[in-house]
């Protein structure tokens, strides 16, 4: 088979295209799957609803202030979102290696 006139050659072009799904997916994957990432959003999602401070640091504009209580909740806020953002780019690191050993088999390589 010529890889150029494989549907699948594209692939990088097409994983571009597709990654937003794909990212959604993943994630859907992980709160199904791994209590540890349901448990960091559920406790991200408690944090930033009881501390709407958060919401104007991360989306507003201009100046603000930041009680010690809220200084503290940002803080674990954003610890919390590096940990959520760990466990996604491992879990796309072990799809990458599925997707990419269906990708080869499907063009005849192994």
């Amino acid at each position: 088979m010529e890889l150029e006139k494989s549907p699948f050659y594209d692939l990088p072009e097409r994983i571009a295209q597709d990654f937003n799904e794909l990212d959604n997916s993943i994630c859907r994957d992980l709160s199904g799957a791994n209590e540890e990432y349901t448990s960091l959003r559920k406790r991200s999602l408690e944090i930033s609803e009881r501390h709407p401070v958060i919401e104007q640091v991360l989306e507003g504009a201009g100046a603000i202030s930041l009680t010690a209580e809220e200084h503290a909740a940002l803080a674990e806020y954003m610890k919390l979102a590096i940990e959520i953002e760990n466990l996604e780019r491992l879990h796309i690191y072990f799809r990458g290696h599925t997707d990419c050993f269906s990708y080869l088999k499907r063009i005849g390589v192994i």
